[in-house]
């Protein structure tokens, strides 16, 4: 199986290690310092669960590559309408596009039984821009519980977490869905196959859409917002908005929001990828994470004004200190 990690930092660099080790042909695409790292030393996982080091091929150029059977998609999805160039090389009549991302993804209404069946999100697909570099049809959709970081470049830290819950935009289980699956458990990560696997998107979001944009506005850690009486209930209320756009859509995610709470106390003093973002400068998730769940509200006629209030303040965080 031939595999290119489009984007091979904390969490593409990682899968692809694992996958390597695992047997797989793997080609990881990487760029500066991390990329002369990993060409001469190899990618070096740190992890609770063992250290290892792989060494799998690594560019800056995808047309050395070419064809592959899956591309893993380690960028952030705002940065999915600009990838053409250097995703098109990597793409045959079979290939399959697993998107690692966070959020709601550009295919979430294709094959999606109902009203809303192929309606476009113009939150994480402007104009179709993401549909024209990434044809739904090729999506395999992810879901990434893992935290990683680039503790130095070529060295990855694994923080916690294996899983990799993957899943046709179709339902079912499928044979390239399948493979995939075998070839990530070799690797020694989890990576059951999920038959709705939209539930689980909503069952991450919950978290993501709450705690990611209130974390950017009070700069606090999740286990802070937890503590913090006002936020905690802030959060629960968000979690509650969501699950009712989740459910207006057709999904019924299985946990409860204190369970989530819980979950999310348990991490500690972790900064979320937004506040992490915001104080390193980069553009913020909004799009995918609060934008898109904010638009389905719109879509499915939900009130969410909590989910709006927030989304308003970060708009305008990221636009006041150019991270939007």
């Amino acid at each position: 199986m031939k595999i290119a990690v489009l984007g091979a930092g904390a969490i593409g660099a990682f899968v692809g290690a694992a996958l390597h080790r695992g047997g797989a042909d793997v080609h990881l695409i990487a760029r500066g310092p991390h990329l002369q790292a990993i060409r001469e030393r190899g990618v070096r996982v740190i992890s609770p669960r063992g250290d290892f080091v792989a060494h799998p091929h690594a560019t800056d150029d995808p047309t050395e590559i070419g064809p592959v059977d899956f591309v893993f998609l380690g960028l952030k999805a705002h940065s999915y309408p600009s990838s053409g160039p250097l995703i098109e090389p990597l793409l045959g009549e079979h290939t399959a596009v697993v998107a690692g991302q966070n959020g709601i993804p550009w295919w979430y209404f294709h094959r999606l039984a109902g009203p809303y069946e192929g309606r476009r999100i113009e939150a994480v697909d402007p104009g179709g821009a993401t549909s024209k570099v990434l044809a739904p049809e090729r999506a395999v959709g992810c879901v990434v519980y893992p935290a990683t970081v680039i503790e130095t470049p070529g060295v990855i830290r694994h923080l916690e977490g294996t899983r990799f819950s993957i899943g046709e935009p179709g339902g079912g289980i499928s044979a390239r869905c399948t493979a995939l699956s075998e070839a990530m458990i070799a690797g020694g990560l989890k990576c059951p196959v999920e038959p709705n696997l939209r539930d689980d998107i909503w069952i991450k979001l919950m978290g993501n859409v709450a705690f990611n944009p209130i974390s950017a506005l009070t700069r606090a850690t999740m286990v802070e917002i937890c503590q913090h009486p006002p936020t905690r209930r802030l959060v629960a209320q968000l979690m509650e908005e969501t699950l009712d756009i989740a459910a207006r859509v057709g999904s019924t995610p299985d946990i409860s929001i204190e369970k989530r709470l819980r979950g999310a106390e348990g991490v500690g003093d972790h900064k979320t990828s937004m506040l992490q973002d915001l104080e390193a400068g980069k553009q913020l998730e909004l799009d995918a994470i609060v934008t898109a769940v904010v638009e389905m509200a719109d879509i499915t006629g939900a009130e969410a004004p909590r989910l709006r209030a927030v989304h308003a303040a970060t708009d305008l965080l990221a636009r006041r200190t150019g991270t939007g």
